[in-house]
């Protein structure tokens, strides 16, 4: 009899435990919304329209979607390694996936703010961005009628303000979620969702190759930062990563951990943009970065996995798998005069 408990006190503990293992993997099926921003269709329509709206920049020709397009895992619609803007400026990083974005904890690759609605208004007024000053761009959104009356319905007295500005903005980005991946399919309970070749893959990930001491959870990221020792000697400028929010060691050349939803989507890849292909990706980050010697603050979380190329493979092969169906949008063409 005690017998027969112990075992089905052990078959429980298991089971739930692996359970809980599992659940960490599984999509969630509420987004995290700010209080005084809750999602409603009215003001996910207006961010919508701002989004893919160029008359938000200084010259009427670049958008939020000129870097972070639906058609290229909402990214740069061309493959550049990094983000040009304008009169073709180009930025000193590699454009991030606006993908997941609601899920983190930080904005931008060094993190600097902590909400969307604070990301949503920095690329606006930078110069090598859309280059419009916000006290410019606010009296010309008054003066489009069409955009006063969306305003109102969606943020009914608030006016067309650079607060209402962001908050419609995030409220669209908000609704930039992964869509249902094989990998999703698989963790669920269908086994053949993947390959041999993909669940290998996927053991790998979670093993030996201790990708997930970077890339955990659903989202497939920390939410943390790491210098991957992608450059040698001192860093410069851009390069500092979150060291320019605040000069903390521990921060020198951080930079934050990409998702891996969608990522057969967004090459090229890394925050400098220069590396063209997942398995070449893969390989630096298995090997312990780009360099051996003179990485300064290199994260304990890259060392040399001694991964064969086969394993690198299966390695590819299984994030291949986390990426779904293009979501469902419909691309405005027409704009409120």
């Amino acid at each position: 009899m005690i017998l027969r408990l112990s075992l089905a006190l052990l078959l429980l503990t298991t089971s739930l435990f692996a359970t809980s293992t599992m659940s960490k993997w599984l999509r969630p099926t509420k987004v995290p919304q700010p209080k005084d921003n809750k999602l409603t269709p009215e003001r996910v329509a207006l961010g919508k329209l701002l989004y893919f709206d160029t008359r938000l920049s200084k010259d009427n020709t670049i958008s939020c979607a000129t870097c972070h397009h639906p058609d290229h895992g909402w990214t740069d619609i061309k493959p550049t390694s990094k983000a040009v803007g304008f009169e073709g400026r180009v930025g000193p990083r590699n454009s991030p996936v606006v993908l997941n974005t609601a899920y983190q904890k930080h904005q931008f690759w060094d993190g600097r703010v902590k909400s969307l609605e604070q990301q949503a208004l920095g690329p606006i007024e930078a110069d090598v961005e859309m280059n419009m000053p916000l006290k410019e761009l606010i009296p010309k959104l008054n003066k489009i009628h069409g955009y006063v009356a969306l305003f109102e319905t969606a943020y009914p007295g608030e006016g067309v303000t650079k607060k209402s500005l962001a908050k419609a903005i995030a409220s669209f980005e908000r609704t930039v979620l992964s869509t249902e991946s094989r990998f999703d399919k698989y963790i669920k309970g269908d086994k053949k969702a993947m390959s041999k070749t993909e669940q290998e893959g996927w053991t790998l990930f979670q093993g030996k190759a201790k990708c997930t001491d970077c890339h955990d959870g659903f989202n497939f990221t920390d939410g943390s930062f790491h210098n991957i020792g992608l450059n040698d000697g001192e860093l410069t400028g851009k390069e500092l990563g979150r060291y320019n929010v605040k000069a903390r060691a521990a921060w020198y050349g951080v930079m934050k951990t990409p998702t891996l939803r969608d990522i057969t989507k967004s090459a090229p890849y890394f925050h400098d943009g220069s590396v063209k292909t997942l398995k070449e990706a893969t390989v630096i980050c298995s090997s312990g970065g780009r360099y051996e010697h003179n990485v300064k603050n290199r994260s304990d979380a890259m060392k040399d996995r001694n991964l064969t190329n086969v394993e690198i493979d299966n390695i590819v092969s299984f994030m291949k798998a986390l990426t779904g169906p293009n979501l469902d949008i419909k691309i405005p063409t027409k704009f409120p005069q």
